[in-house]
């Protein structure tokens, strides 16, 4: 158990996440996640937790667990081609996580999302939250529109909102 991070998650203000990540921001990135999709038939999906929960912190789940949970809590897993990807930021430690389903994974390796993730966690550290999110958006949908074009069928499976914890 890490008590310094434990107190860090406890005590992160709901205020905080609000001004980290405003409602003109989270519709900003809502139309980045719904543009890019229409470039692919990959599915993007955009996590935000403020901080774990302490049963998390007690048995000390590092982001990339939990990140795992909410991928299949959210059921990106279950796209029709499993092309679905998750962008998970957890606030209070300031890290991401990109997990890419087995139909993506198979063709884009798991370094080139770490890059990503690396990158917005370098907009973080800048405050510059919202452009650290569209440029990973940005930088994924060129990822998901080289491997899985556009084709004529295209629905859109997973929600394009991004998902407040």
């Amino acid at each position: 158990m890490n008590v310094p991070r434990m107190l860090k998650h406890l005590l992160l203000p709901d205020w905080w996440r609000r001004r980290v990540f405003s409602a003109a921001d989270l519709t900003a990135v809502e139309q980045a996640i719904a543009a890019s999709e229409r470039g692919h038939r990959g599915e993007l999906r955009f996590v935000v937790e403020p901080g774990l929960s302490p049963v998390a912190l007690w048995r000390d789940t590092s982001t990339r667990q939990r990140a795992t949970e909410v991928f299949a809590v959210e059921r990106v897993w279950d796209t029709e081609e499993n092309s679905g990807i998750l962008i998970y930021v957890e606030l209070a430690d300031r890290r991401v996580e990109i997990l890419a389903d087995r139909g993506i994974a198979a063709r884009v390796p798991q370094a080139e999302w770490d890059a990503i993730c690396r990158g917005m966690e370098q907009a973080f550290r800048a405050g510059q939250w919202r452009q650290g999110v569209l440029a990973a958006v940005a930088r994924a949908g060129a990822l998901l529109a080289e491997h899985f074009p556009a084709g004529e069928r295209n629905p859109n499976e997973l929600p394009d909102r991004p998902l407040m914890l």
